[in-house]
């Protein structure tokens, strides 16, 4: 009779396994030697931990080496007896079992590289799923195979039990996590009432009918727009020089590699013979195939009706994608500088286009002003574009030539990365262009402020008359700017760890988006300067905003500034030379960098701390001017950036869990002049200042390791002439010092920066 295929198999598996373990056999160290190992092993690793004790306690005396140097080889072999006891505990366990505990390990582990900022949260769900699934199958697979009356009472009661908890933990779960979380609680509100502009609201449509076209490569295989139904044709452009990892999967989706990229734009433009200003928008990093350029129509149709032309990049081809990046072993790396540089390759198209008599955009571009826009990762790319747009070579390749030199003249940023590309090495430096950055404080994606970064390096050294401006918004998130991306930040599951119900609707968020970028368009490619006090003061477009709480950040060409806390590690300079800084009973000066919730910002000030309830006398910080340097007038306005650093300056008088009041800060600003005359106001004058806006991003404080908020400068301008009216004797054009005297609020801790003047 002659045995099955089956039975072969199960006798070559056999031999092998036979072979296997012979082999194993002859080779295995005795249990005499795994003894030697062991004990050689141990010498080697308390020498280790005794030189390494010996230099961290031995210091502190010999009582203090003893005892540290006891708890410290204890808390190794407690640690290791804890791994014993899980493996013990794991090889006593089926094999099905532990191969099923690794394959959901492996799995929260890769779910894990996309939610760090709720790793927590992702892994208590990932470790109540394993035991509640782990009790209602047990429960389930005992019950069903029968013999409950022979079965012990004992583990009747087990099975019981262990079914119990399975339903109700699975019913709780289910409910928890589909649920969207807690509402939206608006915290207390720095700002007071201004006068509204006298503008037209800059989010209402325009008087000019909107026309839409595409335009691209006409081979794109996912998309008609771009491929059979395509209305202009474009010819592709070799980027391999500026991107690493293109994977063979990725060119298998797309029909193309980087040695081939399309340029790809979906187009709203106004009837009429122009010539327009031509805006680029970039979108961020979402997964490739779920198609992110459609997601700006909002804006493509208010900013054409206005006048402007809109294009919307496509570069969905340099998404993420787990499929094309084999489960995120091998994405794209440092990409961001290719999208950038995409940016500028379209602005080459365009300028053709413009030139070209039989093209439909034949002088319609206005190439005198142009903008770029950019979400996410577009937020940092059009910074890169506009850095790329003025530089002969490639930072990073010298071999790769640049010559582009178009006028772009603003750049606006939407909740961007920034540091994902660095040339050579260095944060890019904008100079000479308008800038503008918006974030969320609910962000799920770029947890921090990371566009304050940008904000801090861009420069103003031309004369013109340009500016920079930011605006933080409680109850935004990250995907709400794109409304193909909504209210998810993240994909699912993931995204129910996160707390939705917090977020502002997204007619909201995008109205927002509408208000600022059209204003900034407005008012820097078209020089509408009426426009220009929503940027120092978001207060004054409040009938065009939602009701929430914003904090706005304002510089222009026309600023002088006098401390940057940026030049040096002297807290008693200035940065304009020959000013002096000084302090006077603060329990706490000091100067660094700026802390974010992820990282830093890139970016130094001056943190000043006072506790009226400890000093009898109040603190003040003073800083005289340099006597030339600055020509002041009694037009002058004092300006300064300033941010509650959440802290308590004297933790050590405080009972335990006693915390500082979080209430919006009130202080005086004085100026005194060469005569020594004063003259004060509130810096209420202009507004309290707002304290931090946290951010919970998960359904439970504790899923988050991250600070639930950081510092975001608020912009503050007093007009030298309104100290004047205080005390008629104060000379502006004399003004030689400035005070902040903390004797408003109680206790607090202010972190300063950019103090200066405009004109």
């Amino acid at each position: 009779m002659t045995a099955s295929p089956l039975n072969h198999k199960q006798r070559l598996f056999k031999r092998i396994g036979e072979r296997l373990r012979q082999v194993w056999s002859d080779v295995a160290p005795g249990p005499r030697a795994w003894r030697g190992a062991a004990w050689g092993t141990l010498v080697a690793l308390a020498s280790i931990l005794l030189a390494t004790a010996y230099n961290l306690f031995a210091p502190a005396g010999i009582a203090r080496f003893a005892v540290g140097t006891f708890l410290f080889l204890a808390a190794f072999a407690i640690a290791g007896g804890l791994a014993t006891l899980a493996w013990r505990i794991l090889k006593g366990i089926p094999t099905f079992y532990v191969w099923v505990l690794a394959c959901t390990a492996a799995t929260f582990g890769l779910l894990s590289l996309f939610a760090l900022p709720v790793l927590l949260g992702l892994l208590a769900a990932g470790f109540g799923t394993i035991v509640v699934a782990s009790s209602l199958g047990a429960s389930v697979a005992v019950l069903a195979r029968g013999g409950w009356r022979e079965t012990a009472r004992v583990q009747r009661t087990v099975t019981v039990v262990g079914l119990a908890l399975g339903v109700v933990g699975l019913v709780l779960g289910v409910v928890y996590l589909f649920d969207d979380g807690s509402p939206l609680v608006l915290p207390p509100d720095a700002a007071a009432q201004v006068e509204p502009l006298a503008m037209p609201d800059p989010s209402q449509a325009g008087s000019r009918a909107v026309r839409t076209l595409f335009y691209g490569s006409g081979q794109d295989r996912h998309r008609a727009e771009y491929g059979a139904d395509v209305d202009l044709i474009t010819g592709p452009v070799d980027g391999s020089s500026l991107v690493e990892r293109w994977t063979g999967l990725r060119t298998g989706y797309w029909g193309f590699g980087p040695e081939s990229l399309p340029l790809n734009g979906r187009v709203w433009y106004p009837e009429g013979a122009g010539p327009f200003p031509l805006v680029l928008i970039a979108h961020g990093n979402h997964a490739m195939e779920d198609f992110s350029d459609p997601g700006y129509a909002y804006l493509g149709e208010l900013l054409a009706s206005r006048g402007f032309i809109l294009v919307s990049v496509d570069e969905n081809f340099l998404n993420l994608s787990l499929f094309a990046d084999a489960l995120v072993i091998s994405s794209l790396k440092g990409e961001n500088d290719l999208r950038g540089w995409l940016l500028l390759e379209h602005l080459q198209v365009w300028r053709d286009w413009n030139a070209i008599p039989d093209n439909p955009f034949y002088h319609k571009v206005d190439l005198d002003n142009v903008a770029l826009m950019g979400h996410s990762r577009g937020g940092e790319a059009v910074a890169v574009a506009a850095a790329f747009n003025k530089l002969p070579y490639y930072p990073d390749d010298a071999t790769v030539r640049f010559d582009y030199g178009f006028n772009i003249r603003s750049v606006a940023a939407i909740a961007p990365i920034d540091g994902q590309y660095k040339p050579a090495g260095r944060g890019t430096v904008l100079e000479n262009v308008n800038y503008l950055v918006l974030h969320g404080a609910h962000d799920m994606d770029v947890i921090s402020f990371a566009g304050a970064r940008q904000y801090a390096r861009v420069r103003f050294t031309d004369g013109n008359n340009r500016f920079k401006a930011a605006l933080y918004i409680y109850g935004a998130n990250h995907g709400q700017f794109n409304t193909s991306w909504g209210r998810k930040d993240l994909f699912e599951p993931l995204m129910r760890v996160f707390n939705l119900q917090q977020l502002m609707p997204a007619e909201q968020q995008t109205q927002i988006a509408e208000v600022y970028i059209s204003a900034f368009l407005e008012a820097t490619l078209r020089g509408e300067s009426g426009y220009r006090p929503l940027f120092r003061d978001h207060r004054r477009a409040r009938e065009w905003l939602p009701d929430t709480i914003y904090i706005s950040q304002y510089e222009d060409a026309a600023t002088r500034l006098v401390s940057t806390y940026q030049e040096d590690i002297n807290v008693a300079t200035t940065t304009l030379p020959g000013g002096a800084q000084a302090g006077e009973n603060l329990a706490v000066w000091r100067e660094q960098l700026v802390k974010a919730k992820w990282g830093d910002m890139d970016n130094h000030a001056v943190y000043l701390g006072w506790d009226a309830d400890v000093s009898a006398t109040t603190a003040r910080y003073a800083i005289r001017l340099p006597e030339s340097g600055l020509t002041l007038t009694q037009h002058s306005v004092l300006v300064f950036a300033l941010a509650d650093a959440n802290e308590d300056p004297t933790p050590e008088t405080k009972d335990a869990g006693e915390k500082v009041p979080c209430e919006p800060i009130d202080l005086t600003i004085e100026v005194v002049d060469g005569a020594g005359e004063v003259a004060r106001l509130p810096l209420s004058h202009f507004s309290f200042l707002q304290p931090q806006l946290e951010g919970r991003i998960g359904k439970a404080a504790f899923m988050s390791p991250l600070p639930v908020s950081e510092m975001v400068f608020q912009h503050f301008e007093f007009p030298l002439a309104a100290f004047a009216a205080t005390n008629p004797a104060f000379d502006p054009a004399g003004l030689a010092q400035v005070r902040l005297v903390f004797d408003r609020t109680r206790v607090g801790v202010v972190a300063l920066d950019d103090v200066g003047f405009r004109d």
